[in-house]
């Protein structure tokens, strides 16, 4: 009886542990950088590579994946993860469930300071901040008036 009242408990925490996995939001905003644990800390990269392999399924054979549970950053909820890249950036980000203004604020709140280079063209908005050479957070959503899903990511290379 007690494994099973354990197994139980270990089954209904881990959900909830998984949604406030503070890590997703270090990653995003460029304070972990799985590019730099891949060559000083692999142990540490395997384990976030596990976390993110339990949190989310691949979606075919897109770039993204989608989440297992529900799970937020910032208070916002996460649509996809990109573990990797986006287009020609290599990083990673998550499309969260907020329109640009949103997320931009839920961000620059994260980081204590307002995020710089912004414009709108081409039908996307977008605001980027160095944080360290080959370090860029990156903002980017469509700029329509009912887009509800905004790009939130850390590139470590971006192809302009």
């Amino acid at each position: 009886m007690k494994k099973a009242v354990f197994l139980l408990a270990a089954m209904l925490i881990l959900p909830a542990r998984a949604a406030n996995d503070a890590s997703l939001t270090r990653m995003a905003l460029c304070r972990d950088s799985w590019m730099d644990w891949s060559k000083s800390d692999p142990a540490r990269m395997k384990a976030f590579a596990g976390r993110v392999r339990a949190q989310f399924s691949p979606h075919g054979n897109d770039a993204y994946m989608l989440p297992k549970a529900k799970m937020s950053v910032m208070g916002l909820r996460v649509l996809q993860a990109f573990p990797q890249s986006v287009g020609t950036g290599v990083g990673f980000s998550l499309t969260v469930d907020a329109g640009f203004g949103v997320a931009r604020k839920a961000v620059e709140n994260a980081l204590g300071k307002a995020l710089q280079h912004c414009e709108s063209s081409d039908g996307m908005e977008s605001c980027t901040l160095e944080v360290a050479p080959q370090r860029t957070i990156t903002l980017m959503a469509e700029d329509t008036p009912k887009n509800r899903q905004t790009l939130i990511g850390c590139y470590y290379l971006y192809e302009r």
